[in-house]
C-alpha cells in the first residue's frame, strides 16, 4: 500500500490528541489522528464524563432523602442500577461521537488501528484493512496510560474490579473495600456509598487525598465518615483472599498489624502508568521514566519532530492538562510562539461529595518552598446562598506569598467547589494580586462570595466571619 504523507500524525485519540489535531487543522496543517479504540479516549468513554454522569444520580438520590428539609415530599425513594449505568454510557456515546463530528468538520482524517513509530517521521498503522503507512515531519503521542495493577490484586471483572468494572457496574455492592484515595478511588467510594453500600477505604499515604492540602483532606475525611464510611490510612492490602461467589477476604497492614476483612466486591484504584509500550520508542531513542515519556517544558521528547503530551508525559494526569498541551505543541508545529504550560496553574477537581478543588500550591509545599505565607479561611457556614441550598458544610482556603501579594494556592472542600476554582485560576494566569482580589466585586449572593472573604482573611479583613 502506497504511504500516506501528513503534516502532522497524531497517535491516540483522548482529549489531548484529538484537540492537538484540532488546533494543527485550524493553523492550516494536513492532520492524520490515529485511535485503536475510542474517539475521545478513556475521558470521554471511561473516565471524566461517565463517572460524572454516574456522580450525578448519586446526587440526585442524596438530595431526594433530603426532601424534607426543603418543605418537600417524596416517599419510596429507590434506585435502578442498570438505568443508572445506562444513562451514564448514553453521554459518553453521545460525546464520543460528537468528537467524529469535530474530526470531519475539521477535515482530519481518522485511522482506526494500533500505531507503532518503525522510523522517525513514519508512523505504521495495523488497521482491519490491513497496514497502512503514513509519514509526517510531526509526530504528537497521546496514547494516555491505564488503570496500574498491582500483583495479587488485578481486577477480575467479578468480585475486583477496575474502574470500568465499575463504570458498568451489574450489581450493586453490599461491603465495598476501594484500594487508594486518589481522585478515582474516592469518586467511586462516594458514588458506592451515597447508594447504600458499606465502604471501606485503604489508603497507604497519611491521609487520604493525598495530593490536597492537608486541611482540605481532613475536612473532606470527617465528611465521609460522617456518611458512614470507615477510612483507613497508612495501610496497605496486602493480598486478596477470592472465593468465587461468596466474597473477599482482604488482608490490610497498618501499623505493623494485619487484620483481615471480608467484602463481596473491592475495587482496585492505585494509580496509573502510561501507554509506553509496543510502539517503538526505544528504538527511537525516547527517554522513557517509569512508564512516562520524558519532555521539556515543550512536550518535545528529544526525539526530533516527535513530541508527547497528556498523561503519557506524566502528571498530573488531567484531562484539561493534555488539551492544552495538544494545542501548544500545534501552534509550536506551525511555527507560532505558544507559552509553556506551567503545571502549577492547573486545577485539580474531585467530584465527590462535598467536592474538593485546588489550584497551585498546598500550604505545606509552600512552607517547604521558603515563601512566608498569608492564609485565609472562610467556612461555608457564613456564605448566605451555602445556607440557603442547603449546603453549610464546606470551606475555601487560600495562601498568599507575604512579601509580594502573590497568590501561591487555593483549596476548597465543598458543594460546586470545582465550579468554583477557575475564578482563582484565571487570576493565577492574570498573576493577579491579592489587591486586585480585593478590589473585585463579587455577586451576591452566589458561592463565589467566599473567594473573595477567604482572601480577605488571608490579611485580617474577612467581613461575615
Amino acid at each position: 500500500m502506497a504511504s500516506q504523507s501528513f503534516d502532522v500524525i497524531v497517535i491516540g485519540a483522548g482529549p489531548g490528541g484529538y484537540v492537538a489535531a484540532i488546533r494543527a487543522s485550524q493553523l492550516g496543517l494536513k492532520v492524520a489522528i490515529v485511535e485503536r479504540e475510542h474517539l475521545g479516549g478513556i475521558c470521554l468513554n471511561w473516565g471524566c464524563i461517565p463517572t460524572k454522569a454516574m456522580l450525578r444520580s448519586a446526587e440526585v438520590f442524596h438530595l431526594m432523602h433530603r426532601a424534607k428539609e426543603f418543605g418537600l415530599g417524596a416517599t419510596g425513594i429507590s434506585y435502578d442500577l442498570p438505568a443508572v449505568v445506562a444513562r451514564s454510557r448514553g453521554v459518553a456515546k453521545q460525546l464520543s461521537g460528537g468528537i467524529g463530528h469535530l474530526m470531519k468538520k475539521n477535515k482530519v482524517t481518522v485511522f482506526m488501528g494500533a500505531a507503532t513509530i518503525p522510523a522517525k517521521g513514519s508512523v505504521s498503522v495495523k488497521t482491519d484493512k490491513g497496514t497502512e503507512t503514513l509519514t509526517a515531519k510531526s509526530i504528537i503521542l497521546a496514547t494516555g496510560a491505564r488503570a496500574r495493577e498491582l500483583p495479587g490484586l488485578e481486577a477480575d471483572g467479578d468480585l475486583v474490579w477496575s474502574y470500568k468494572h465499575a463504570l458498568v457496574a451489574t450489581r450493586m455492592p453490599k461491603k465495598l473495600l476501594v484500594i487508594g484515595s486518589g481522585a478515582i478511588g474516592i469518586e467511586f467510594a462516594s458514588f458506592f456509598n451515597t447508594l447504600g453500600a458499606n465502604t471501606t477505604v485503604v489508603e497507604v499515604m497519611d491521609r487520604i487525598l493525598p495530593v490536597e492540602d492537608a486541611e482540605i483532606s481532613a475536612f473532606a475525611k470527617k465528611s465521609f465518615v460522617k456518611q458512614g464510611m470507615k477510612i483507613i490510612e497508612k495501610a496497605t492490602v496486602k493480598k486478596l483472599d477470592r472465593k468465587p461467589g461468596q466474597g473477599v477476604t482482604a488482608h490490610i497492614e497498618s501499623g505493623g498489624k494485619t487484620e483481615t476483612m471480608d467484602f463481596d466486591t473491592v475495587i482496585s484504584a492505585v494509580g496509573i502508568v502510561g501507554n509506553v509500550e509496543n510502539l517503538g520508542l526505544e528504538a527511537l531513542g525516547v527517554k522513557i521514566d517509569r512508564t512516562h515519556v520524558v519532555t521539556d517544558e515543550y512536550c518535545r521528547t528529544g526525539v526530533e519532530g516527535l513530541f508527547a503530551i497528556g498523561d503519557i508525559a506524566g502528571a498530573p494526569w488531567l484531562a484539561h492538562k493534555a488539551s492544552h498541551e495538544g494545542v501548544m505543541v500545534a501552534e509550536l508545529i506551525a511555527g507560532k510562539h505558544p507559552h509553556p504550560i506551567k503545571p502549577n496553574s492547573i486545577a485539580g477537581c474531585t467530584y465527590c461529595q462535598p467536592q474538593v478543588a485546588s489550584v497551585g500550591l498546598t500550604e505545606e509545599k509552600a512552607k517547604a518552598a521558603g515563601y512566608t505565607l498569608k492564609v485565609g479561611r472562610f467556612p461555608f457556614i457564613g456564605n448566605g446562598k451555602a445556607i440557603a441550598l442547603g449546603e453549610a458544610e464546606g470551606m475555601i482556603k487560600t495562601i498568599f506569598d507575604a512579601k509580594t501579594g502573590e497568590m501561591l494556592g487555593a483549596h476548597m472542600v465543598g458543594a460546586e467547589v470545582t465550579e468554583l476554582i477557575q475564578g482563582y485560576v484565571v487570576g493565577r494566569a492574570l498573576e493577579t494580586t491579592e489587591e486586585d482580589l480585593m478590589n473585585t466585586v463579587f455577586p451576591h449572593p452566589t458561592l463565589s462570595e467566599m473567594m473573595h472573604e477567604a482572601v480577605l482573611d488571608a490579611y485580617g479583613r474577612a467581613l461575615h466571619i
